[in-house]
This record gives C-alpha cells, structure tokens and sequence, in this order.
C-alpha cells in the first residue's frame, strides 16, 4: 500500500504525464507566422488576390496561425519560385505564389530557372480567363481595328512565363497582330500606371485582375477590352471576340490552347517547397479549397472584382506532368515563340 508521499508522487508523475500529453496533441500551426510570399509587386491582381486569401485562410487551419502576405517582385515571378524551391524552409511555413506560366517555360528551357515543377508540392490554384486591354490613347477600339493599325500596339510586360508577356507573343505569331512587347515592369500595377501615362498602349493578363485593378480606366471608357483568351467566351466578355476563334490553322489553335489556354489553368498558384512534411501539405490543402468556398471570402472577393475558379493541388500536379509529358515538336514550336533569341 502507497504511503502519503508515494501518492503525492504518483500524482505528481500523472500530472506530468498529462501536461506532456497535451503538448504533444497541440496543432504545429498553434502561434506560428505562415509567410505567403507574391512574387509581383503589391497593389497587382496576385497580391490582391493573396491578401484576401490570407485574411480568411487561417480559420481553417488547425491551431489558425497569423498568415502574413510579402511581396518578392522580380522577372515575372521568377525570383519568388526559385526562392520557394531553393531557398524556402520546407516546414509548412511558407507559402509561395508565382504564375503558372513559368511550369511551361521550364519545359521549354527558359534561363534563370531553377527549379523542377514536378518537385513542388502544391496547395492549390486559382484558374484564369484571359484578356487584352487598350487605352483609348492607343488609337484602336477594337481587335478588327488592331488588325488593321499600320503601327505597332505597345503591349506592357515582366518577363517570359507571365501571361503578360507569353500572351502578345503568341498572338502575334498566331493571328500576326502588330505587337511591340515593352518588357521589364516588376507587376501589372507598373504596367497598368505606363498605360495610364502613355508610355505603354496596354497589356495583355488575366480579366479577374484587369477588372479588379484597372476598373476607373475601363469603366470611363479609357481603356478596352479588345480580345479575349479563353478556351469558351468569359461571361462578362460575351460581345468580346475570343483569340481561337480568330485563328486560321490546327497549329495555331494548338498553340493557342496550350500556350495560354492551359496554363490558365494554373495561373495563381500556391506552392511549397519540395520534402514539406505530407501532414501539412495536407492540412494546407484542404484549407485552401474550404477558404475558396467559405462566405465572408467570397464576399470580399466579389466586392473586389475578383473570380474564384479554385483547382485543388491534386489537379495542379496532374496539369504540371502533362506539361511535361508534350509532344517534342509542339515544345519546339512554343520555344520559339516563346523563347526568342
């Protein structure tokens, strides 16, 4: 039979235990700082989109971690998906975002790049329809008129895997639409206050941040839709002429769809460096698409103009083996337009 002091201790051993065993069941995410890093420059569509996902994100993350949003500008996002393969902690702490486009130019050699898409684990993407706009300055109110200008349409852009860049470079090679592409701008917001300014005519990108992000301009008439990107018309874009409509050959369509059509599809992306522990990816993952459903984002994505076609990562990394799984001649044809010398 235990004496006084050996109950005292026994308690003591079981409080001990329990207090252990409480650590040990609390959530990882329970007081830690998830950096969501935006590979443009704030005030653009990725950062807009970014910060109102952030905002709602945490409540389904088990232990809700503070979420912070940082920009890392910089070659079309290139800077920030080399920084999330290479350079970011794979613990489930950080979150990069970069555009789609860059999965294709790694398959297509672009330089700089510094990573292995199938590598990547991914949260999630948001899908994209894309479009192009013109100022009213720019002279040309509509695409039949584009095709007809005797000048060359400055188009604003970052860096090759942006849709702002890929997009004009396509297009003229498979419409022949007179484009002069103005590279080297850190974001659509540079772009956007070039159009403004005249330096540029406009830019080709996504319509959900074109409407979010450049709507003063389009609502007043200074500047146009003028075509449409997209694999079906947009519903907000009925009366807009859609690029593969307007082309002429099986090779431009086949272009078309996989130079910008499918890597639409995957155009904000959600990544996390490659080895990140499958128990967070996991729990990321299925926070991502319960925010994309959740009703006070929702709302504030509609107040900001902003579209929610949400894929899940599962579907990201289906699309990135697909990518990788091309054809050899259609690579060599969408290097050359997309990669030129």
């Amino acid at each position: 039979m235990l004496s006084k002091l050996g109950w005292i201790f026994l308690v003591f051993l079981l409080e001990v235990g329990f207090a252990k065993l409480l650590f040990a069941q609390e959530p990882f995410y329970k007081g830690k700082t998830v950096r969501l890093i935006v590979g443009f420059s704030a005030g653009g569509g990725f950062d807009t989109y970014a910060r109102v996902i952030a905002r709602h994100m945490t409540k389904y993350i088990v232990g809700e971690p503070t979420i912070i949003v940082e920009n890392m500008p910089g070659a079309g996002s290139l800077i920030a998906a080399n920084h999330g393969y290479n350079t970011s902690k794979a613990d489930g702490l950080t979150i990069n975002n970069w555009i789609g486009g860059l999965v294709l130019q790694a398959v297509l050699g672009s330089k700089g790049i510094q990573f292995q898409a199938p590598k990547f684990e991914w949260i999630g993407a948001l899908q994209d329809s894309q479009s192009c706009g013109l100022t009213k300055a720019s002279g040309v109110a509509n695409v039949q008129e584009w095709f007809a200008t005797k000048k060359l349409i400055k188009l604003g852009g970052t860096a090759s895997g942006s849709t702002d860049v890929d997009i004009p470079r396509i297009l003229k090679a498979t419409l022949g639409l007179p484009i002069q592409l103005v590279e080297g701008y850190k974001g659509t917001a540079d772009i956007r206050i070039a159009a403004d300014s005249g330096e540029v005519s406009g830019y080709c990108g996504t319509w959900a941040g074109m409407k979010s992000t450049w709507s003063q301009a389009l609502e007043s008439g200074n500047a146009n839709v003028v075509i449409q990107i997209n694999s079906g018309k947009h519903p907000d874009l009925t009366n807009v002429p859609n690029a593969i409509d307007l082309a002429t050959t099986d090779e431009a369509r086949d272009l078309i769809k996989m130079g910008i059509h499918y890597q639409a599809d995957i155009s904000r992306n959600y990544s996390l460096p490659p080895g990140t522990p499958k128990e967070r990816v996991s729990v990321l993952q299925k926070a991502f698409m319960q925010t994309m459903k959740d009703k006070d984002f929702l709302g504030e994505a509609q107040k900001a103009k902003l579209s929610v076609e949400p894929i899940s990562g599962d579907d990201v990394s289906r699309i990135v083996s697909d990518y990788s799984a091309m054809k050899p001649e259609l690579v060599k044809k969408l290097r050359e337009i997309m990669l030129p010398q």
